[in-house]
């Protein structure tokens, strides 16, 4: 099966392709399907891959850096789309990737050393220079940006959808905060009203005042549903719908229930309401900074490639071709990259092919 199909089976491209991240993958992809015949770009691309090849160490840090880079422009679609809803996994997962392209400057910055750079100089490689033209200090301004607004953990201590951080924006904290001591509130206002029934109630579980999104206040009875000679005594209540499961709840609309939406209203969708108005800001400008991120995730893409070369060579033992114009083909024990893996003994062969004319 060729690289063109999903799944890429035994080829080439298989065996060559170890990238990390899916940009990356596509761009060897690309390579493959459009093989470039510019010798200077070709020597380019092979004196990189010969000094990681001097460098495991740096070689495996970038590596195991950019398995966390993902396809930002990719991810800023879906945060600007009006359809789609963000987690604070998925800004988790934005920053962690911000955060790493950052961290492959530090690499170079530490990992170079002096014999390293001379070495880089010698062969005419801009590896460095390219990463820092690339990985620019805007992304660094786009990560404190968003840490300045998400909270990445807030939902997990809170236990529902909440990314926006505390102090950012007072109503949102009230809204909150009442939201969050509703279930106390409810609870001291469903024994006030229980007290006040003008007949005793024998059930096995007291009725209680829930919220329910997008619903609104409703008074919760269990097991039973009022009958309606008790429900006379009880002129304002209004049954809603009933629900089964391990117990049976039947749901009715009061006078205190309704004070109850009218005062708070459906606060739930009020905070999120709230919170996407300001994550829409953030993601607005957080998009000014595209052009900078795709450059930063391009750069990614393309040392990705590299070092998936670099460590097929590696583990296979290849050996650097040396390239000429001429119309000359020769091979010193050449190896066939397919047929080798399949036979139990494969034998190299010498290749000579020369031009008519020569």
């Amino acid at each position: 099966m060729g690289i063109g199909r999903a799944k890429e089976g035994f080829s080439v491209f298989g065996i060559l392709n170890k990238c990390v991240t899916p940009m990356g993958r596509r761009l060897l992809r690309a390579w493959f399907l459009r093989p470039i015949i510019d010798i200077d770009v070709i020597n380019n691309r092979l004196n990189t891959i010969s000094f990681f090849l001097c460098c495991e160490e740096v070689m495996s840090a970038l590596r195991e850096t950019l398995k966390s880079v993902r396809d930002v422009p990719h991810m800023l679609k879906k945060f600007n789309s009006p359809s789609s809803s963000c987690t604070s996994s998925d800004w988790h997962t934005f920053l962690k990737c911000i955060c790493s392209l950052l961290h492959i400057n530090k690499i170079f910055e530490v990992g170079i050393s002096e014999h390293l750079a001379n070495k880089l100089q010698h062969m005419s490689i801009d590896l460095v220079e390219k990463a820092n033209s690339s990985i620019t200090a805007e992304l660094d301004y786009v990560s404190n940006l968003v840490i300045g607004v998400i909270d990445v953990q807030r939902s997990k201590e809170k236990g529902y959808e909440t990314l926006v951080k505390e102090n950012l924006c007072d109503e949102l904290d009230e809204l909150r905060m009442v939201y969050e001591g509703l279930p106390d509130f409810l609870e001291q206002v469903s024994a006030n009203e229980n007290a006040s029934f003008p007949f005793s109630l024998e059930c096995r579980k007291a009725p209680l005042i829930v919220y329910v999104h997008q619903i609104g206040y409703l008074m919760c009875f269990f097991d039973e549903k009022i009958s309606e000679a008790l429900l006379i005594g009880l002129q304002d209540f209004e049954f809603a719908f009933s629900e089964d499961g391990e117990e049976r709840r039947f749901y009715y609309h009061t006078q205190k229930t309704r004070e109850l939406d009218n005062l708070l209203g459906d606060i739930y969708h009020k905070i999120l309401d709230m919170e996407r108005a300001i994550i829409r800001d953030l993601v607005c400008r957080v998009l000014q900074f595209l052009p900078q991120l795709t450059k930063a995730v391009n750069f990614a893409a393309e040392l990705d490639c590299i070092l998936s070369l670099a460590i097929v060579a590696r583990q296979n033992n290849y050996v650097r071709p040396i390239l000429t114009e001429d119309s000359i083909l020769e091979i010193r024990n050449g190896r066939h990259a397919l047929q080798e893996m399949t036979v139990d003994t494969f034998v190299p062969n010498d290749t000579k092919i020369r031009s008519a004319g020569g």
